[in-house]
Order: structure tokens, then C-alpha cells, then sequence
């Protein structure tokens, strides 16, 4: 079992910066990328940003230029800076990853950006 909190959520207005954390704890050996994903209002869950265990990072169109997502492999932590926030960015925020087959989730953080 791997388990992941996130941190770091909250109100913002537009144009503001938030960054989110997550540390992931258990049987994190051979775990995958660590990743962030959002779900909005009446939305899919999107893939929002990717770090790789080689430190690899991919994002989002929707998000390049303005959010990085760094890792810290030896301590199984993730963090996404956001930059210039939009009221579209409005969303709760997965942290994930994978060990094998299974996929685990962290319970998700609220960030809501104002206009």
C-alpha cells in the first residue's frame, strides 16, 4: 500500500501562486512517476503535470509556462509550483502514482482561483 497527502491547496485570486506538496509513504519501492491531476466542476480528471523517476518533466498545454512540478525521489515527495493562477485552474488536485498495476491517489486539495 502506498499512501499520498496533499498539502498546500486554498483561495486565490487570479494571477496569484499557489504551490501543492505531496509525500508519498508505504511500499513506495518501484513506484512509478509521481504526478499531479485536477478535476473541475462538472469535469474529467485531466493529467495536469508528470515528473519521471529520471527527473524527466512533461505538463499540460493548458498549464506550460506557467506551473512546475519538481521531485524529490529519495524522499518520495512532489510539489507543483502555479503561477499566474486563472479561474479555469479552479479544481481539486490529485497527487498520483503507480507501483506495478495498482494506482493510488491522495485524497485530493482544494484550489479556487477568484476573478
Amino acid at each position: 500500500q502506498v499512501q499520498l497527502v496533499e498539502s498546500g491547496g486554498g483561495l486565490v485570486q487570479a494571477g496569484g501562486s499557489l504551490r501543492l506538496s505531496c509525500a508519498a509513504s508505504g511500499s513506495t519501492f518501484g513506484r512509478s512517476a509521481l504526478e499531479w491531476y485536477r478535476q473541475g466542476p462538472g469535469q474529467q480528471r485531466e493529467l495536469v503535470a508528470t515528473i519521471s523517476r529520471t527527473g524527466t518533466a512533461t505538463y499540460a498545454d493548458s498549464v506550460k509556462g506557467r506551473f512546475a512540478i519538481s521531485g524529490n525521489n529519495a524522499k518520495n515527495t512532489v510539489s507543483l509550483q502555479m503561477n499566474s493562477l486563472k479561474p479555469e485552474d479552479t479544481a481539486v488536485y490529485y497527487c498520483h502514482t503507480k507501483v506495478g498495476s495498482m494506482n493510488y491517489w491522495g485524497q485530493g486539495t482544494q484550489v479556487t482561483v477568484s476573478s
